[in-house]
C-alpha cells in the first residue's frame, strides 16, 4: 500500500490594515460628522429665524415720455421704482445678480441692473431706474397697437428678470433664494400715470 502524503496548508503572516487606511477612514468620519453638525446648525438657525422670504417688487412707476411718428419710430422714457424687501427681523439679507429686461411687444427697450447690496433686518431698499430709450423701430402691427393704446389711454410694457438673495444663518451656513419677476406695467399715456397692479417676485 503506497504511503499517504498529507499536505499542510502553509499560510504567511496575517495581513494588517495599513495605518494610512485607518487615517483616511478617521478623516472621512470626522468630515461626515462635521457636515451633519453644520446641517443641524443651519436647520436650527432657520427654525429660530423663521424667515419671511425676501421679495423684489415694483412699487411705483411713471411714463415720462411716449412719442411715436409716422415712420414707425417709438421713443419713451419710464421711471420705475423697484423695492428689495427683507421681512426678516433677525438677519440681514444680501441681494445680487439683479437684471431685469424691459420690453414693449417683444421689442427690447433696456436692461435694468444693480450692484450687490445689503438690506438690514426687517427693512427695504428702493432702486430708482430712469429708462430712456432711443428710437425703437416698430412693425406695422406694433404701430397699430400703439395707436390703439392712445385711443384706449392704456399702454403696457413687460418687465422680466431675476435676482438672488441670501441670508447668513450663524457662522456655518446661509439660506439662498432666487427671485423671479415677471409682470406687466400699465400706464395712461395721456398723463403718464402708472396703473397699479401686483408686481412681486416669486422665490424658490
Amino acid at each position: 500500500m503506497p504511503p499517504l502524503f498529507r499536505r499542510r496548508l502553509v499560510t504567511g503572516p496575517r495581513s494588517r490594515t495599513h495605518p494610512l487606511i485607518w487615517l483616511l477612514a478617521i478623516l472621512c468620519t470626522i468630515i461626515a460628522i462635521a457636515v451633519v453638525i453644520a446641517g443641524i446648525v443651519v436647520f436650527i438657525g432657520y427654525l429660530v429665524i423663521h424667515p419671511r422670504i425676501p421679495v423684489i417688487s415694483v412699487t411705483n412707476a411713471r411714463l415720462d415720455l411716449l412719442r411715436n411718428d409716422l415712420a414707425g419710430l417709438l421713443e419713451t422714457q419710464i421711471t420705475i421704482v423697484v423695492k428689495a424687501q427683507n421681512g426678516n427681523a433677525k438677519a440681514h439679507a444680501t441681494f445680487s445678480d439683479i437684471s431685469f429686461n424691459l420690453t414693449f411687444q417683444g421689442q427690447a427697450i433696456a436692461v435694468l441692473v444693480a450692484d450687490s447690496f445689503e438690506v438690514p433686518k426687517n427693512s427695504s431698499k428702493d432702486l430708482n431706474y430712469v429708462v430712456q430709450s432711443s428710437s425703437i423701430p416698430l412693425t406695422p402691427d406694433q404701430m397699430e397697437q400703439v395707436n390703439e393704446s392712445w385711443k384706449k389711454n392704456e399702454i403696457a410694457f413687460d418687465l422680466r428678470g431675476n435676482a438672488r438673495s441670501q441670508w447668513r444663518v450663524g457662522p456655518l451656513g446661509s439660506l439662498k433664494y432666487s427671485c423671479h419677476l415677471n409682470c406687466r406695467l400699465k400706464f395712461n399715456p395721456m398723463n403718464g400715470t402708472y396703473i397699479p397692479s401686483r408686481c412681486t417676485s416669486k422665490s424658490k
